[in-house]
């Protein structure tokens, strides 16, 4: 029974970024390699791990002012959006695949959905371990709410910072351009955790309609660079 709640539960990591990623795939007009994918989606399951010890130094540095509900918003999201977008660079910047504007998009995605897989395992296992009759249908609700909040959050922060990375890719990491998307990236992760700390007891609604407001201008991004030759 263990064995096949472990596997139920990994599997069910893995829907929401794998119907994610299809989708947003579907925007490139010339297909990345598969390898490449796959690999930078793997490094974006391995640097979750330095994200953890990110976010712990974090907590433990700034103390008190980690009890300040804005600071820590703010910082963590911060921290996961930089890692994410350096597991996204790390991983293609020097690959001759990488040969057009929109493919930082679909890299840093590929990356974040990694990143993401780890989040939903490890709340979906708690999950297992917290219930044992309802513990299929608890995980496929929890699948449902991840799917439409915390995953495509992770998409949505990753494809803002790969839009501005986009507009400068040939050069270093850390462009004028991308520390413009990452701070927008944060900002979108810092609103969306505030909503949902806010509302979630009460109304998903409010997160939710955030979100979708954020992919119609992911989506536009996309066309915009669909437009940019090299």
């Amino acid at each position: 029974m263990v064995i096949i709640t472990l596997i139920f539960t990994l599997v069910a990591a893995l829907v929401p970024a794998m119907i994610w990623l299809v989708f947003f795939l579907k925007e490139d007009v010339h297909p990345e390699p598969r390898r490449l994918i796959i690999y930078t989606f793997n490094v974006g399951i391995l640097v979750s791990l330095l994200v953890l010890a990110a976010q712990v130094i974090f907590q433990n540095t700034i103390g008190t002012l980690f009890e300040s509900t804005i600071v820590a918003i703010i910082g963590l999201a911060l921290i996961e959006e930089i890692f994410k977008f350096l597991a996204a660079y790390w991983a293609v910047h020097n690959d001759p695949a990488f040969d057009e504007p929109i493919d930082a998009m679909i890299y840093t995605i590929a990356a974040a959905l990694g990143f993401a897989t780890v989040e939903n395992f490890f709340i979906f296992a708690n999950l297992a371990n917290a219930t044992d009759i309802l513990v299929i249908p608890n995980i496929l609700r929890a699948v449902s709410l991840r799917f439409v909040g915390a995953t495509l959050l992770h998409v949505l922060a990753a494809a803002l910072i790969g839009y501005y990375w986009a507009l400068d890719h040939r050069r270093g990491p850390f462009t004028k351009m991308v520390v413009v998307g990452l701070l927008l990236a944060t900002f979108i992760h810092a609103v969306f955790n505030y909503l949902i700390l806010k509302f979630q007891a009460v109304n998903l609604l409010y997160p939710s309609l955030f979100l979708i407001i954020a992919t119609f201008f992911i989506l536009n991004d996309f066309e915009k660079l669909k437009t940019i030759k090299e």
